[in-house]
């Protein structure tokens, strides 16, 4: 009889092995010893707590924004339909007629639902994008999803048809799509934003990525926006997006439109978001176009929920039928997160009974998010080698730090990026974890990190940032 031969590295695919995702990485995972480590009585730490600035995940604890009534309200009656029974004073009427309407729908949350997602929600989220652009919507072609990363992975997974199969991603980018590309044995190819331009895309750029990659032996399937970005927030101007409809029609490239912040909007006056669709739809472009939402951002900040979804435009039947088919092996995606789809995309209307208390979270959720971030990037811009773009978008800043020489050889014998070394020493000293800008991608020679703008008490949370950034500057050299 041969010998019991346990499980080991060697025996999996090896596509795992190569799967990078710094936003939960090396630096989350000692942030949560940490976390642990504070428990105790006597920790010895030098601080006394974590702040978890690596990940845009509003609602998570230590943080302060409130989940929206309304969509807490109908979740509720959506869970226990008996709620509204047994406390009837409890709820607004509009809360539950929303909740009975859905029930009709959807039956019990307990039960799989259509493998696209409700067809009821589907409707509504149709009804949203129309009204938003100005252009039909149909909801045959929305596929609603666990969250608009499962959607992301499901469409990159069907684009690489072979190794050299590549997808265009902006650097710095959000590393779930190297991470994906990583796991179904795709290539990246790189093009740069332009940080000095406050991270502006280029198309010339993208052009250029593009030849680089056909030299290169790489076939480009897919160009990757994320607008407003992740990790810099910055939002790109209907003249640019135009441009870069242009190039997809001229290479023949799918246009992958992650536009999940399109509501976290600073200086919504001056820096307005328009979504691909609505270009795409004016410029009466043939391109193949994949726009993702989520209810993870915006306002709702439902990160757990796990609710977005993704609309096709010019996507052919056939690809639609292919979809739904990969769609359908995981069944459907959480009841729980369609129904925040559904109040993401149907909030209370004026007059309504709920509508003052949405308008006035919703505002306040706005207004604290701006404010920090103009308050974080002006202290963050005063402190000496430091420059950071005052993103119009999105949850976080993305600030670029100069590292003396000393660091960076501090760092190499300790074997870390120079950038990931400056994020651990900083969480070591202050509980603050931040992603290096290493995890996103960068200039060679340049060193970044992303933190969130989500905390509060921001004097404190900014005055240890620039405290930690000071005494380090003073223990390497500037």
């Amino acid at each position: 009889m041969s010998a019991h031969r346990p499980l080991s590295v060697e025996h999996l695919n090896p596509s795992v092995l190569k799967v990078q995702y710094a936003v939960r990485g090396e630096l989350a995972i000692k942030a949560e010893e940490y976390r642990n480590k504070l428990q105790e009585a006597d920790h010895g730490l030098p601080f006394d707590r974590v702040i978890s600035s690596n990940i845009g995940n509003p609602q998570q604890k230590g943080l302060d924004q409130p989940p929206i009534t309304f969509t807490r309200q109908v979740a509720a009656l959506m869970e226990w339909p008996a709620l509204a029974e047994l406390a009837p004073n409890a709820f607004p009427q509009d809360v539950i007629a929303r909740a009975k309407e859905l029930q009709e729908e959807i039956g019990s949350v307990g039960a799989y639902s259509h493998s696209m997602g409700v067809p009821f929600i589907r409707k509504n989220v149709a009804k949203f994008i129309e009204e938003r652009d100005g252009y039909p919507s149909s909801p045959d072609n929305i596929f609603l999803t666990a969250g608009a990363s499962a959607g992301v992975s499901l469409l990159i997974s069907m684009l690489i048809s072979a190794p050299h199969s590549g997808i265009l991603i902006p650097i710095p980018q959000y590393p779930l799509y190297t991470a994906t590309l990583a796991q179904h044995n795709g290539t990246a190819i790189p093009y740069h934003l332009d940080e000095p331009s406050d991270w502006a895309t280029s198309v010339d750029e993208i052009e250029t990525g593009i030849q680089n990659a056909i030299k290169a032996g790489i076939t480009p399937k897919a160009l990757v926006i994320i607008n407003p970005g992740n990790p810099t927030g910055a939002l790109l101007d209907e003249a640019t997006q135009e441009e870069v409809v242009k190039l997809c029609e001229r290479h023949s490239l799918i246009l992958l439109a992650d536009e999940v912040y399109q509501l976290n909007l600073h200086r919504p006056s001056t820096h307005p978001f328009a979504s691909f669709k609505k270009i795409v739809s004016r410029m009466g472009s043939p391109i193949g176009l994949v726009s993702f939402h989520s209810i993870s951002k915006g306002v709702s900040g439902e990160c757990g929920r796990r609710g977005g979804y993704f609309e096709c435009t010019n996507i052919s039947p056939e690809i639609l039928a292919l979809i739904y088919k990969m769609v359908s092996v995981g069944l459907c995606p959480p009841l729980t997160g369609q129904i925040g789809v559904d109040s993401m995309v149907r909030p209370p209307k004026e007059g309504e009974e709920s509508y003052e208390l949405w308008k006035k979270e919703t505002d306040t959720i706005h207004e604290a998010l701006a404010s920090r971030t103009k308050l974080m990037a002006a202290k963050l811009n005063a402190l000496p080698g430091v420059s950071c773009v005052d993103s119009p978008g999105a949850l976080y800043l993305y600030p670029q730090i100069e590292l003396s020489d000393k660091a960076i050889e501090a760092a190499r014998k300790a074997g870390k990026e120079p950038d990931a070394f400056y994020a651990l020493r900083l969480l070591d000293e202050t509980g603050i974890c931040v992603v290096p800008g290493s995890g996103f991608g960068q200039k060679e020679g340049q060193w970044h990190y992303r933190v969130t703008c989500l905390c509060p008490g921001v004097e404190e949370y900014v005055g240890k940032l620039e405290s930690f950034h000071r005494g380090f500057t003073q223990r390497y050299g500037q």
